[in-house]
C-alpha cells in the first residue's frame, strides 16, 4: 500500500441546526454535536482505510459555547497519526450565526477509528505521508495523546 497525504482523507461539512435537535431554551443538544463529530470523523476514516472502520474511542469533549437553532454547525476533519489499523482523527467543531457570520469554537475532539475486514478483523490500512511542518507537529502531538490513552487502559485493566 502506498503512503497516503492527509489532504486525501480531509473533510469538512455543515449543517444548519433545526429545532427537533434542540431543548426548550434553544440551543443544540451535546450528544447531537457528538453524533456529527462521529460522523466526520468516520469519513476520514473510510477515506484513508477504503474499508469499513468503527469508533474505539473519543477523547474528553468539552463544550465551549453553545450553538443555536439556525446556527449553521461547521464540522473540520483530518488525520494526525496512523498506525497499523487504527487511526487518530481530529475533529474541529465551529457554530456561525447565519445572520452577523460571527464564528465561534464549540469544540474540538480526538477520535481513535480502527479498520476493520471483511470478517470483521482489523485490517492494515495505509501509512500516513507528512508533507507540512503543521502535519508534524499534529503527528508528534498525537504520538503523545496515543501513549497517554495506551497507559490508562493498562490502568484499566490493573484495577478489574
Amino acid at each position: 500500500m502506498d503512503p497516503k497525504t492527509i489532504n486525501e482523507s480531509r473533510f469538512e461539512t455543515a449543517q444548519i441546526m433545526q429545532p427537533h435537535e434542540a431543548n426548550p431554551a434553544g440551543t443544540i443538544h451535546g450528544g447531537v454535536v457528538m453524533k456529527y463529530i462521529d460522523n466526520t470523523a468516520a469519513v476520514v476514516a473510510f477515506r484513508h482505510a477504503r474499508t469499513n472502520a468503527v469508533t474505539a474511542s473519543i477523547d474528553r469533549l468539552d463544550f465551549f459555547c453553545p450553538t443555536n437553532i439556525g446556527n449553521l454547525l461547521i464540522l473540520k476533519a483530518s488525520l494526525n497519526l496512523v498506525g497499523k489499523s487504527s487511526m487518530e482523527i481530529g475533529v474541529r467543531v465551529e457554530t456561525e450565526d447565519m445572520m452577523t457570520g460571527e464564528v465561534k469554537h464549540v469544540s474540538s475532539a480526538y477520535l481513535t477509528f480502527v479498520a476493520i475486514d471483511e470478517n470483521g478483523k482489523p485490517a492494515e490500512i495505509p501509512e500516513l505521508k507528512l508533507d507540512s511542518e503543521e502535519d508534524i507537529r499534529r503527528n508528534s502531538e498525537a504520538k503523545d495523546r496515543k501513549m497517554v490513552r495506551l497507559a490508562e487502559r493498562r490502568n484499566d485493566r490493573d484495577c478489574c
